[in-house]
């Protein structure tokens, strides 16, 4: 019997009594009503294979691969290992492939590895950012597009900045399942809004990434070897903590393709 209690005030569900191999439909209509309510859900104790992991990703929608990397006989998955602080590309506030055209709606780990101490995933939810904004601000924001681009991501991979990935999406986003608006821009890739020059976007965006990740509005994860962690990657930031030093962590990563272009939302 599947048994969900959160892990977060702010967002997050902790899900036990069921084995990701082999769900039945009851199960996963449970759990799908689970994830649209806690955004974050963790799976402790699983064992699953590469190909299993992936069989449960397929069942949210179509797999989606990663600009610049990819697996050699799985080329959806990432395999994140612990290559030290100084080399460590996620440790920032960042919504996963905001400069796509259609971003991941679910971003899914796989842990092989975790250290025995730190190593957490934080997350923030931005349903709760959105909200606890002045009605004044919100319909500013409402009005507003930002441009997301790939370019710091291109020169960490070693790629020509100019070939980077770039979209523009609407600052404001509706939920496609759950119907209401979180925020959606991240330090990490959100440059500047449209029509704005960087220096006039730099005030406000820098407001909008400090509120975003306010600690009322986070829960972490802390990691075990088995864990399945999955988040909502349309209204929830993420930062992987690295403070295990070179300690292992090992993670399997996937994602699950958004169902709209957000250019297309407002």
């Amino acid at each position: 019997m599947i048994e969900i209690s959160k892990f977060g005030a702010p967002l997050g569900g902790l899900v036990h009594g069921v084995d990701l191999r082999s769900l039945d439909d009851v199960e996963f209509a449970a759990i799908q009503a689970a994830f649209a309510e806690h955004l974050v859900l963790a799976f402790p104790g699983q064992d699953l294979t590469i190909d299993e992991q992936l069989a449960f990703a397929r069942r949210w929608g179509q797999l989606q691969k990663h600009p610049y990397y990819r697996g050699a006989d799985y080329p959806e998955l990432m395999r994140l290992d612990n290559q030290g602080k100084a080399k460590d590309p996620n440790e920032h506030w960042h919504s996963d492939m905001s400069y796509e055209p259609t971003p991941p709606k679910i971003t899914m780990l796989y842990a092989l590895e975790a250290p025995a101490i730190g190593g957490d995933t934080a997350f923030a939810n931005q349903h709760v950012a959105f909200n606890e904004l002045s009605n004044s601000l919100q319909e500013q924001l409402r009005a507003l597009n930002a441009v997301h681009t790939a370019e710091g991501l291109a020169r960490l991979y070693k790629r020509d900045p100019a070939d980077a990935p770039q979209s523009i999406h609407p600052v404001i986003r509706r939920h496609e399942d759950r119907g209401d608006d979180a925020l959606y821009v991240c330090r990490a890739f959100t440059t500047k809004f449209e029509g704005w020059r960087p220096t006039e976007s730099q005030g406000l965006l820098h407001f909008l990434f400090e509120h975003s990740a306010r600690p009322d509005f986070q829960a972490r994860h802390q990691w075990n070897a088995g864990d399945l962690v999955m988040w909502d990657n349309r209204s929830v930031l993420h930062y992987a903590v690295h403070d295990h030093g070179d300690d292992a962590r090992t993670i399997h990563r996937v994602q699950v393709q958004g169902d709209t272009s957000l250019s297309l939302i407002s």
